[in-house]
């Protein structure tokens, strides 16, 4: 049976292989897979962060709002002197003090819904915990006054807040206003809502299953009146909305999503992600398209590079304006995007789209929706008008109509340089937010915040050589649900939302840069070092030159010599570490950071594996030995830089040496430490076991090992190596096993000697004839045996039997000292 692709019908710029057979057979399958590996085969490698902080780490403090009756922070909203934050939660509505290091609640206000609103949304079949008011839209209308809107029971409702007296007010009708259109029904579907010139843009779902998607205008004022898009067109399918953006260059609303592309003939749904544009100026048409979008368009967002599979699935999308004195075009709009593929799955990219190249992709050619059909089809007839452009609503009814028909882009638009921007094979990332950082030098370079699902925060920047890692933010020490991320440009802050509270994460920390070679391999835009007041500071703070090199990251040119440590604890001091002869050794090195490359250098300075190992953290691990004694130096090297972390002196217990600080070679750099495990160099502790004799080394050997192991905990796998060691350096159980050998035959024998023994006693007592009839020898043996016997012929001459007296004073000659015998001194019943 021959296998048959089904028809695609792909635009020409879109070059994505079918995922999907009609009949596949075992060969046809593994084509697919090798097109599939092969197609990944040009992913970068996965980023890994500079440096990481843990929370609790003092080089990182956040700073913290939750509270046992405050949850699911959905919605952050930032007051312009970035002093308030606005926070819109389940069943309340909160007022943050943010202009402090500490969050401070200043006001909340309750919005929760009634026991009865309650009690019938758990009727219709709802969760209890889901019937509760999860606030989905806060934005502000002008200089006094918010909305806000909430699922309310899944029955949403809106309300206008005084965000001067923090208070509600009452809407003009004086009753409560309906939400349906502006917020969803379920607390679970995202929606994008933004508010421009007092009117509110949404992007929604508009019924109580969710099957009613809708974008449209509200709160209309003037001339303008309220407008949705058409139900029965299918301009959306099944859409989830991600976010909408304003630019006021171009008087349009552009809404990100993640909708069901019909126009690929698959037999499963593929996923596509859309860019659709909406003009404020809109007031729908006079006859055709009443009270609908006349400017209505979109096109497909296609995240790839060539050759590879597209990441189909928006998260999140953020805004970044040009830098001042850059044309409008060059504003980018940064995403996070997944695949619905399983052979890339688990994986998150970045891509950046120019708004010119989506002005250019919604100028030109669009397709054709053929009703009758349902199928797509490239545009043939003449070209009436071009959908998208603003002021359609003066247009005649054929131009709406053809614009009706006509609203998916021909084109895709692709990425900024046709590459991505930053590919992460083993994180997921789920939000984000960008801003410009202007460097010492004069040029801007932008900044991504990531925040992946495993509560971590990511800084990275872009360079001219691809994204670099600043460093990682624990924000949260257990994987939760990510409502909102939200950058404050101006107090220098993110401030992310989750299901439990909101967290103030701090854009940088400089002074955490100990000197000024620190400073500079950080390759942090935000952060230079000060040569007047010996200082990594804020780059806006310092006036002369500072010492920078964001690009490459290179310590020479930037640092003057010498460049001395200026580190927390103090200048650094070598370790010394006296041993035992035989002994295990094991010395730390601290991780200046995930980027450098660490090298010990010992007395020899080439370190031979044959006697040393070197495992992944960093460590070094040796037998002591004559030939293994004197001075390691652990080295970080991390671009043009080199410096020393740690150094130790290894000398024999007994030897007369004194503990003397070895000569200065280099000034040592000590970078600090990147988790709270490494804030000091300190040594494991070694056995400090009794010099043994000459005859009982390796039993020596063999105990510090042991011990050794059990002090630090070691893995399996160093257990091993550490044995292997010994073995190399002639020392084995050899003499151990021999003894406790012997040992072990000698008690076997013993146990068989004693049984055998044991044996032939029961033979013994079984060949005794056995009389249950006491008495019977004195009424019916012979004369002879009857006859008492004499004084001192038998230990039995008492007249005690068995040490019990016989009858009439007479031993009845049956048991003597426990023996059988007769009178004759032989056992019964034998001959003599």
């Amino acid at each position: 049976m021959h296998r048959q692709p089904l028809k695609s019908s792909f635009a020409s710029d879109c070059t994505l292989p079918s995922p999907v057979w009609v009949t596949m057979e075992p060969p046809g399958l593994l084509s697919v897979v090798v097109v599939f590996v092969g197609l990944l085969g040009t992913f970068v490698e996965g980023l890994t962060p500079r440096v990481s902080f843990p929370i609790g780490t003092p080089g990182r403090s956040l700073s913290r709002f939750n509270s046992s009756d405050v949850r699911n922070t959905t919605t952050l909203l930032l007051s312009d002197d970035g002093d308030t934050l606005f926070v819109g939660a389940r069943d309340f509505v909160l007022s943050l003090d943010v202009g402090q290091e500490d969050i401070v609640v200043k006001s909340k206000l309750d919005w929760s819904p009634s026991n009865n609103e309650m009690n019938d949304c758990f009727m219709k079949g709802k969760k209890k915990a889901d019937c509760h008011n999860f606030i989905r839209v806060l934005q502000f209308l002008n200089s006094t006054h918010m909305y806000a809107c909430g699922t309310f029971a899944f029955s949403p409702r809106c309300t206008y807040i005084n965000h001067e007296t923090f208070s509600f007010v009452t809407s003009p009708s004086g009753k409560p206003e309906e939400g349906r259109g502006r917020c969803p029904y379920d607390p679970y579907q995202r929606n994008s809502a933004i508010t421009v010139d007092g009117e509110l843009y949404t992007g929604t779902v508009a019924d109580y299953m969710g099957n009613r998607p809708v974008i449209s205008r509200h709160l209309s004022e003037g001339s303008h009146i309220d407008l949705k898009l058409d139900d029965t067109l299918g301009w959306l399918e099944d859409p989830t909305f991600i976010s909408s953006s304003f630019v006021p260059s171009e008087e349009k609303i552009y809404f990100f999503f993640s909708e069901v592309g019909r126009e690929y003939d698959f037999i499963d749904k593929f996923t596509v992600s859309r860019i659709a544009q909406v003009c404020t100026s809109d007031v729908g048409g006079q006859r055709t398209l009443q009270k609908r979008w006349t400017t209505f368009a979109k096109a497909q967002l296609l995240c790839k590079s060539d050759n590879e599979l597209p990441y189909n699935i928006l998260q999140d999308i953020v805004t970044l304006p040009p830098p001042e004195g850059t044309p409008v075009d060059e504003t980018l709009f940064f995403g996070i995007f997944t695949s619905q593929w399983s052979v890339n799955s688990g994986q998150s990219v970045v891509c950046a789209f120019r708004l010119g190249d989506i002005k250019a992709v919604f100028g030109g050619n669009y397709k054709v929706l053929n009703r009758d059909t349902l199928r797509w089809s490239t545009r043939v007839q003449e070209k009436v008008a071009n959908p998208g452009v603003c002021g359609l609503h003066n247009a005649s009814d054929n131009t709406l109509r053809f614009v009706k028909e006509n609203f998916l882009a021909e084109d895709s638009v692709h990425p900024a340089r046709r590459r991505l921007t930053l590919v992460s094979p083993d994180r997921r990332y789920t939000h984000l937010a960008a801003q410009r950082v202007q460097a010492s030098g004069g040029r801007n370079y932008t900044v991504l915040f990531l925040l992946t699902e495993a509560g971590y925060l990511h800084k990275a920047v872009l360079l001219d050589d691809g994204p670099h890692i600043i460093e990682e933010v624990q924000v949260f020490e257990q994987p939760q649900p990510i409502k909102s991320v939200l950058l404050s440009i101006s107090k220098g802050v993110v401030f992310v939302g989750s299901s439990e509270g909101v967290v103030r994460v701090p854009v940088s920390n400089c002074s955490y840069y100990g000197s000024c070679a620190e400073c500079v391999l950080a390759r942090d835009p935000f952060c230079a070092w000060d040569h007047s007041n010996k200082v990594c500071a804020p780059t806006i703070s310092i006036q002369d030159q500072a010492g920078q090199d964001v690009e490459r990251g290179s310590v020479q040119g930037q640092c003057t010599s010498p460049i001395m440590p200026r580190s927390r604890s103090g200048p650094e001091k070598f370790k010394l570490v006296s041993v035992s002869l035989k002994e295990v050794v094991r010395l730390q090195c601290p991780e200046a950071s995930r980027l450098a490359r660490r090298e010990w250098v010992g007395p020899d300075r080439l370190l031979s594996p044959e006697l040393y190992l070197q495992p992944e953290d960093g460590s070094l691990q040796f037998l002591a030995t004559a030939d293994t004694l004197g001075q390691y130096r652990c080295i970080s090297m991390e671009n043009d830089y080199e410096q020393a972390l740690a150094v130790y002196q290894v000398k024999q217990k007994s030897s007369p040496t004194p503990e003397t600080a070895p000569p200065s070679e280099t000034p040592t750099q000590r970078l600090l430490p990147t988790t709270p495990a490494d804030s000091a160099l300190t040594l494991p502790p070694t056995v400090a076991m009794p010099e043994p004799a000459a005859s009982a080394t390796t039993r020596q050997a063999s105990r510090n090992f042991t011990y050794w192991v059990k002090q630090m905990g070691e893995t399996g796998a160093e257990s091993r190596g550490e044995e292997a060691l010994l073995l190399e350096r002639g020392s084995t159980y050899l003499k151990e096993l021999v003894v406790v050998s012997m040992l072990l035959a000698g008690c076997v024998f013993l146990l068989v000697a004693i049984g055998l023994y044991r044996v032939r006693q029961r033979c013994r007592n079984k060949t005794a004839p056995q009389d249950s009839s006491p008495g019977r020898d004195s009424e019916q043996g012979d004369p002879h045996e009857q006859e008492p016997l004499r004084d001192g012929q038998s230990p039995c001459s008492n007249g005690k039997q068995n040490g019990q007296a016989a009858p009439n004073g007479q031993a009845n000659g049956v048991m003597c000292n426990g023996t059988p015998k007769g009178s004759n001194g032989h056992l019964p019943n034998t001959p003599t």
